[in-house]
């Protein structure tokens, strides 16, 4: 998808169409009052009519409208004008590009109305028209062997009208817009696949093939006997259950310029249980399908990882992904079994299908070797978080507030939500074990906290976050499938890092 953008002269573009903002009442925006006198008030006489309410949501299309070169109109509500906003906008244009999908319509000019800079600044929009635009294109990988439908053929966007001295900015955003739906993208192709498609082997492969695309991308894929030479005890005792090997996959990005070559990098690490039965703890059937969706994590490294090389983000980063399958055969770890991690640490596994955090604390640890300056953990790692925060959250965790806090906020920046929740030493208590150094599980109460409580354990002397994407990550019912979260998080935090 291409961007442009515009200043003035909507009526003579030279584009399929037009998109064009309606508040509830039929108010019409700055953008439609001069379409409207340009095609002799044609917009208002329709409105009249009451064919069109505006109400959020809401599309209309029209066709061969007098005195403008675009040979069709949409229109898209902007329900009443004392609640627009950011939300209100971003649901307007996002639904634009869903009804422009349905069509041939290969250009559009996007002339609607938008917030005050407070709520939605030129760099903003312009971030938000290039990943709605792109994103709301995207259609799922599917295996189905009959004939797929045509690709929608929508592939420009003119943005506008701007201000002047506005276009710099917009555009800037519109090429990290890009790259982050771009990003997006190659995590949800690889947290759809199905199990049976993408095992530790396979993911581990992509990755290397991903990064063929980028210059600065490094990988190194370790199998699993050097992940045993690596000690991580943990990592294995999940994966000795199935008949799929365990790949650990290291991806380096070393952007240009002297912070690019920093000895400290951010690290970033992805659980990626690429199908989760629960093992010997095994899941009731109902949803378990979903559970291939449990490399979530691993697919928005890999996938922040392409970003931070097509973007050319003068830091040091480094993606860790631990990629395992979680199974129940004749030789998987039990409950009560011990397993010592890579940190020296012994671990009483009480519950098999506590693994993710089993995978994860060895990868935290090999984190250390790269003297990180931060370190951010992504898992869907418990039911226990969507029960807290639904699905409109993601949990945020960590031993360095501060860190915590850039987290949060880049998900406000970037509409992808994380919520902050407590983690100090009390929460450790219930890991308590008499056999191990502490447990991978302790009571219900506070499941997600006591999950961050025991990743904690292995992270001291680090600054270090955790993210629970268990409700954010994908989306279940008609709509099942990845969401792409929390990618354009994660683009956020690196981006303001970056300084860009």
């Amino acid at each position: 998808m291409r961007f442009e953008t515009f200043s003035k002269g909507m009526a003579a573009l030279d584009v399929d169409c037009l998109a064009l903002g309606i508040f509830e009442e039929g108010e019409l925006t700055e953008e439609a009052r001069a379409i409207d006198s340009a095609c002799g008030g044609r917009l208002k006489k329709l409105l009249r009519h009451g064919d069109f309410a505006g109400k959020p949501a809401d599309t209309l299309l029209l066709a061969d409208l007098p005195g403008i070169a675009a040979t069709r109109i949409v229109l898209t509500g902007l329900g009443p004008k004392k609640s627009f906003g950011r939300k209100v906008w971003r649901k307007a244009w996002s639904t634009v590009v869903g009804a422009l999908s349905k069509t041939r319509i290969e250009s559009v000019a996007l002339a609607i109305t938008r917030p005050d800079a407070k709520d939605l600044d030129d760099y903003y929009f312009g971030r938000a028209v290039a990943e709605i635009g792109a994103t709301g294109l995207y259609r799922i990988n599917d295996l189905k062997s009959g004939k797929k439908p045509r690709a929608a053929p929508l592939e420009r966007v003119l943005v506008g009208p701007l201000a002047k001295g506005a276009a710099a900015t917009v555009n800037r955003g519109l090429a990290h817009g890009a790259a982050i739906a771009e990003a997006c993208k190659v995590h949800r192709d690889l947290a759809n696949l199905p199990g049976n498609v993408c095992t530790p082997v396979f993911l581990a492969e992509e990755t290397r093939a991903l990064a063929k695309r980028y210059r600065s991308l490094r990988v190194r894929v370790l199998d699993e006997r050097a992940i045993r030479r690596e000690k991580m005890g943990c990592l294995l005792a999940v994966s000795q259950g199935s008949a799929q090997p365990p790949r650990f996959i290291i991806i380096e990005h070393a952007g240009s310029g002297k912070a690019g070559q920093s000895a400290h990098p951010v690290v970033i690490v992805g659980k990626g249980v690429t199908f989760d039965t629960g093992g010997i703890s095994i899941k009731p059937p109902a949803g378990m399908d979903e559970m291939k969706f449990d490399m979530s994590g691993a697919a928005a490294t890999i996938a922040t990882l392409t970003l931070a090389a097509a973007l050319d983000l003068p830091l040091r980063i480094v993606g860790l992904v631990a990629a395992v399958e979680n199974m129940p055969d004749g030789k998987a770890v039990k409950p009560g079994d011990i397993a010592t991690s890579a940190s020296g640490q012994t671990v009483e596994i009480l519950n098999t299908d506590a693994e993710g955090r089993l995978i994860l604390c060895d990868a935290l640890h090999y984190a250390r070797r790269f003297q990180p300056a931060a370190v951010v953990d992504i898992a869907t790692l418990t039911g226990a978080c969507v029960v807290a925060l639904g699905h409109q959250h993601s949990g945020a965790m960590g031993n360095d507030q501060a860190l915590v806090t850039e987290l949060v906020e880049a998900g406000m920046r970037a509409d992808d939500r994380a919520w902050p929740l407590p983690l100090t030493e009390e929460h450790a208590e219930p890991l308590k074990s008499n056999f191990a150094d502490f447990a991978n599980v302790g009571g219900r109460e506070g499941g997600a906290i006591t999950a961050a409580a025991f990743l904690g354990k292995f992270t001291q002397g680090m600054k270090w976050a955790h993210l629970d994407v268990a409700g954010t990550a994908f989306q279940g019912g008609a709509q099942k499938g990845s969401t792409g979260r929390p990618t354009p998080l994660l683009a956020d935090f690196l981006i303001r890092r970056a300084g860009l």
